[in-house]
């Protein structure tokens, strides 16, 4: 979301953001620094899907209006990541295809249908190249390793890379293969025997389309085939990005994936560890690439109803973009489709979409899209309490996530210029009533963030 959004977001704002006097508060006071930090790429915000979903041509299709204006209003230029578990199950085809799809929309919530396998035809790589026009999106696209052959890969990446054209940013070989042993490979598989697989799949593939980039290794997990990837990106001028996943808890049906767990994870739920951050710093290091979160979300086995549907995982949504923002990684591609529980967008085309509240929390983060990072304090600091300072062309723009059950008082180094956006919803349980839009606030040097609400400044 650009200015040109953010103003029209606060013009069609009709609430007063006032300041209360009732409930608990606390203050506190936010000073910025004259350091500059990293810069927020303008392509950050992404969505993840489904291979299987192009088994149906007609859901991401010149023809589908309403999931073409969903996109744009997440971001004028953003990243649809295809792959996901059924990459593992796909083949391709350049014949049309016969007869009715299997399916009109795929996500996590339909995983039962991936042993089945689905058919990627020509049809669908054309109507997907057309929405990736109308929406003015890039594609980052996955291709099978675990079960396919690296002759279908090679058809299937010729097809994609002459249909595409310039919207296609890479090929990723394989999903998550750090977890193929006992599934697809046997339990000795380790690092240096994906990439022995890699390599094979990546020269036949440039043997045919020589100019092919590549991403990866698009990993669940565990760092050493991180490391292994990166040490070998160099070899290889066609790889241009890094790639991993992370999911703040899990599995969906586990009784500690709650609201607080996705708040402040505990690193032994989440799926990748964050104290290992330094790992992930060296590898970009080491290969001279971006690293992008390919596949994020907050629970991972399609969310746990009551907390991966509610304004709690907008908030966490809009925090987490913001916070790999600030550590230099060049974006993130929340998973959805279908009406799994954390998908931004659920339902389809025949029955309408339906914004879920992580949407309002990507919305949240991609006003600071082409921004940089300033060096900001918060005093005292609050771990509930979440601040993101930005300059752009000559402006600060404050970010307040307040995940507390406090109200705030936030003194400024400046006064706000009467404006803001907010994020916010009924309660912090709330599935329904979530929202993001502009509000009118006191041209003040204090500002009041109310609990489980998110405030975007401009001073």
């Amino acid at each position: 979301m650009n200015r040109r959004h953010f103003v029209a977001g606060l013009a069609a704002g009709a609430t007063v953001a006032s300041l209360p006097c009732f409930g608990q508060s606390v203050k506190a006071k936010l000073e910025i620094g004259a350091k500059i930090g990293n810069s927020i790429p303008t392509d950050f915000t992404g969505l993840s899907y489904e291979s299987a979903q192009l088994a149906n041509p007609e859901f991401f299709s010149a023809g589908n209006k309403e999931l073409i204006e969903l996109f744009r209003g997440l971001s004028p230029n953003g990243n649809l990541r295809l792959g996901g578990g059924s990459s593992e199950f796909t083949t391709y085809s350049d014949a049309d295809p016969a007869g009715p799809p299997p399916f009109e929309v795929f996500g996590p919530d339909t995983s039962k249908t991936v042993k089945h396998g689905t058919v990627t035809t020509a049809l669908a790589l054309r109507n997907l190249r057309a929405f990736l026009d109308a929406t003015g999106w890039s594609c980052l696209y996955g291709l099978n390793l675990g079960q396919g052959t690296k002759e279908n890969a090679t058809a299937e990446a010729a097809a994609a890379f002459r249909i595409l054209g310039p919207r296609l940013i890479a090929f990723q070989i394989g999903n998550e293969p750090d977890s193929f042993r006992n599934r697809y490979r046997p339990a000795s598989y380790r690092p240096e025997d994906y990439l022995k697989e890699w390599n094979t799949f990546h020269d036949a593939i440039v043997a045919v389309t020589p100019q092919a980039k590549f991403a990866g290794p698009d990993i669940s997990n565990k760092l050493p085939y991180l490391t292994a990837f990166a040490e070998q990106a160099p070899a290889h001028k066609d790889v241009v990005l890094l790639t991993a996943h992370y999911y703040a808890m899990g599995p969906a049906g586990s009784p500690d994936a709650t609201i607080a767990q996705l708040f402040d994870p505990d690193p032994k739920l989440a799926t990748m560890h964050l104290h290992n951050l330094p790992v992930i710093a060296e590898a970009m290091k080491t290969a001279g690439l971006p690293f992008r979160i390919s596949e994020v979300n907050s629970c991972w086995d399609g969310g746990k109803p009551g907390v991966s549907d509610t304004l709690a995982s907008a908030l966490w949504c809009a925090d987490m973009m913001l916070q790999f923002a600030a550590l230099g990684w060049s974006g993130v591609n929340l998973h959805g489709g279908g009406n799994g529980f954390y998908t931004p967008i659920a339902d389809a085309s025949s029955t309408g979409f339906t914004r879920r509240p992580e949407y309002f929390g990507i919305q949240f983060a991609q006003i600071f899209a082409g921004a940089q990072f300033a060096e900001s304090n918060l005093s005292p600091a609050l771990r509930e309490i979440k601040t993101y300072t930005s300059v752009q062309a000559g402006r600060r723009r404050i970010a307040v996530i307040n995940q507390s059950e406090d109200h705030v008082r936030l003194t400024l180094p400046g006064r706000v210029n009467g404006h803001a956006m907010k994020l916010s919803g009924p309660s912090l349980e709330s599935t329904a009533g979530v929202e993001f839009s502009g509000v009118r606030v006191p041209r003040s040097q204090e500002v009041f963030i109310a609990a489980h609400t998110g405030m975007i400044y401009e001073i």
